[in-house]
């Protein structure tokens, strides 16, 4: 498909922070969609490396992260040929953009961001100004690329919302610049929660490795999580299983593995004891993952292959990128650079 094609679909984008370990979590509530979608949309997939400094990290470890993020992406099904895969600050446009919508939102509206909030309370020590101004990098990222549709969970919604906000307050300022992202909301399914606290979405970065599946995670560790998983005082699985929240969330993980509604889920495995039903639950999470493992591994044993999928990215990136910044700069009134 020729770059002019693919410029025809509307632009879907996604990114997801290189922080902690991809989860089962991760895949089924954004990944799965990525593939799903990227038939109709041009996808735009990063890995939002800027965002993550906000938190200290390791340098060789934040290093290592991008890339084995990057090549889940595509050992989940992403297509190189068909989307754009980069790395955020690979495209400087990201921090200039940034700054420039940092000056277009207000400080009430920040004051009112959930996640800085949440953040702020988990990094007392670290609450610093990148962390209370990172929703307008989060809006550069977005309307950089005139994008048509952002996936959001109920976390991101107010950001998106806001992204919407300053779009139109520079549009209102000067003339229709950015187009206004609408969000995609995935249709109603399993949400996957915590093995070990399961009143708490499972997080991947969660400093409790029992509590998530990582994409990653051997089968011997497989089972072993999903043995030690959280149910109740019941013992077999009943018409009223799905309403438990430890026994609930495995039948709707055993229902993402098989394709399968929860309620025959429930069916089949009525009246069998939690012990037998964790093992094919279990079984099932090793036959699912082992694919996707291998085509990791792969990538991941071929740097020079994932590398030029990540230079080639951020190359279109950057073209896609510049005449958005080049707009928004000649507006404000910048001189051109090369004429002054």
């Amino acid at each position: 498909m020729s770059d002019i094609q693919k410029d025809k679909k509307p632009i879907l984008l996604s990114g997801i922070q290189p922080s902690g370990h991809l989860a089962l979590g991760n895949y089924v509530g954004a990944m799965r969609n990525w593939v799903q979608m990227q038939q109709d949309y041009l996808g735009i997939f990063m890995v939002v490396d800027m965002h993550a400094i906000t938190v200290r990290q390791k340098p060789a470890d934040l290093r290592n992260r991008c890339l084995s993020f990057a090549a889940q992406y595509l050992a989940a099904g992403i297509k190189p040929e068909e989307n754009v895969i980069f790395i955020q600050s690979h495209v400087p446009q990201h921090a200039e953009l940034a700054w420039v919508l940092n000056c277009y939102t207000y400080m009430g509206e920040l004051n009112r961001m959930t996640q800085f909030k949440d953040k702020s309370k988990r990094h007392e020590d670290n609450i610093n100004a990148g962390l209370y101004a990172y929703p307008a990098l989060m809006a550069a990222d977005i309307l950089l690329y005139q994008t048509d549709l952002v996936p959001v969970g109920a976390d991101q919604k107010q950001h998106l919302e806001l992204t919407r906000d300053i779009a139109n307050r520079f549009n209102n300022t000067y003339s229709p610049t950015f187009k206004l992202p609408e969000p995609f909301i995935p249709k109603a399914g399993a949400r996957i929660m915590s093995l070990q606290d399961v009143d708490k979405k499972m997080s991947k970065s969660d400093s409790n490795e029992n509590n998530y599946i990582s994409l990653l995670d051997p089968p011997d560790v497989l089972r072993r999580k999903i043995k030690r998983a959280v149910t109740d005082s019941a013992r077999e699985i009943t018409s009223e299983s799905l309403n438990r929240p430890g026994i609930g969330n495995l039948l709707s993980i055993y229902s993402v593995l098989n394709d399968m509604q929860p309620t025959e889920v429930v069916n089949r495995f009525e009246g069998q004891q939690y012990s037998g039903f964790k093992g094919e639950l279990a079984d099932s999470l090793v036959a699912f993952l082992e694919p996707f493992q291998q085509r990791y591994d792969k990538i991941m044993g071929d740097k020079g292959y994932l590398t030029g999928i990540l230079d080639e990215g951020s190359m279109r990136a950057r073209h896609m990128a510049s005449k958005t910044i080049s707009k928004v700069y000649r507006k404000l009134g910048f001189v051109p650079a090369g004429r002054s």
